[in-house]
């Protein structure tokens, strides 16, 4: 078995950094198998160079390699290009064509970009995994290959898995070794080795001097978080080589050819965190029903005060309650809420009812200059209530008590109104 330096300088792999070495030290162990292999890492760290190294030292070298960027290819012609089609089979399909899965035969295949695949491509491609068996479009004859497949994706499986992108069993059939590339800015100490070796490239292929970075380039290209890895490397490499008239750079020089170098901050995830209500009309609907629910309790407890007359009883029987109702006064003020309860109900029989006054009509409309709003939408509490219920009902996977508490109400109220609209 060759060593790992031996490898990678058969391979053009540049870099000594663990995490790199131990790709490679991978691949090596699992390339005498017939395993699939999962290559996972950023657009442009190199994942091409992995399948490279695992077909030639494979006892399937002899045959062909195959590399398949499963991204560039239309999603409506996929399927033919990979397993082939019957003449007649679609509009266009003059004659019988061979897939790569059967021109590849005892050979190796890499689908680069996997994770662009279209679901109706990947079941298929489980069933190649699974038996090896295809069928080509247009055709009822099931066909054998003998392939090895290695993938790679930059896109985050789990995701796409949990989004329904990608099929959780194809992920687990593919990804039977996973290797994983680190990105260039993980490996500080390569970035200015391979910076030097792509400029001694353009040297020579353009036929002029080596350009030579200072101190303070070197410093900066080494702080730069390189989202395009070794690809975007190379471009600026070559770029410096072919523009700039004298061979050696300084750190102004080198920063006009990498774009957003002033900012230092952190990168800001784009990432939405998931609210409970997707708009401000549920936010609204969420806020009249828990003061219709207050108001429920209030009526409760006024019915029940009415009916004993007796507030120390009602008061140490609806503790809980009362608690509920008046929590945020019992905190700002320091009188008894019950108490409050009985001024409210008792109304002076010798009130002078309020006539309201009529104003004279007016020749013009003291209002005209109010605008007719048309409603968009008939706000209907009660279907905005059974709608917050089930909503609530579902986060907390019919857990009663859990959606009872978030809802604002008793698990004995969510019990009833869930008897109430049958759900």
């Amino acid at each position: 078995m060759e060593s790992i330096q031996a490898i990678k300088q058969r391979f053009g792999i540049i870099g000594d950094d663990p995490k790199l070495n131990r790709a490679t030290e991978k691949a090596i162990q699992v390339a005498p198998t017939d395993i699939s292999v999962l290559v996972t890492g950023e657009s442009g760290v190199g994942k091409e160079s992995i399948p490279k190294i695992i077909h030639s030292l494979s006892h399937r070298k002899h045959n062909k390699y195959i590399a398949v960027n499963c991204g560039a290819i239309p999603e409506g012609t996929i399927d033919s290009e990979l397993f082939g089609h019957e003449k007649g089979a679609f509009t266009g399909a003059t004659q019988t064509r061979n897939g790569y899965f059967e021109v590849a035969d005892g050979g190796t295949i890499f689908l680069d970009e996997v994770g662009e695949l279209p679901l109706p491509t990947q079941v298929r491609l489980l069933r190649v995994l699974e038996n090896g068996e295809f069928l080509k479009v247009g055709s009822s004859k099931t066909q054998k290959t003998d392939v090895r497949i290695v993938a790679a994706t930059n896109v985050h499986m789990f995701e796409a898995i949990k989004e329904g992108k990608f099929r959780e069993d194809l992920y687990y059939r593919l990804s039977t070794v996973e290797i994983n590339l680190p990105p260039l800015r993980e490996r500080k100490n390569d970035i200015h080795l391979l910076f030097r070796k792509f400029a001694s490239d353009f040297a020579m292929k353009y036929k002029m001097p080596t350009i030579r970075l200072d101190e303070q380039a070197i410093q900066l290209l080494l702080q730069y978080r390189w989202s395009g890895n070794i690809r975007q490397l190379r471009n600026v490499a070559e770029q410096v080589s072919v523009l700039e008239q004298n061979r050696s750079i300084n750190a102004d020089t080198i920063r006009h050819y990498l774009p957003d170098t002033g900012s230092k901050l952190p990168a800001v995830i784009n990432k939405k965190e998931q609210s409970d209500f997707s708009n401000e009309r549920e936010i609204l609907y969420k806020v009249l029903f828990d003061m219709k629910s207050d108001l429920n309790d209030l009526k409760k407890l006024t019915l029940e005060l009415m009916k004993s007359g007796n507030t120390a009883d009602v008061r140490e029987e609806n503790e809980s309650l009362i608690k509920k109702i008046y929590s945020e006064d019992t905190e700002e003020n320091t009188y008894d809420s019950t108490d409050s309860v009985m001024e409210v109900l008792q109304i002076s029989e010798q009130a002078t009812p309020i006539t309201p006054t009529i104003q004279p009509e007016s020749k013009e409309d003291p209002y005209h200059f109010a605008e007719e709003i048309q409603e968009e939408e008939t706000l209907s509490l009660h279907d905005k209530e059974l709608e917050l219920i089930k909503k609530s009902l579902e986060r907390h996977k019919g857990k009663r008590k859990a959606a009872a508490d978030e809802l604002g109400i008793s698990e004995r109220t969510l019990y009833r109104k869930i008897k109430q609209f049958d759900l």
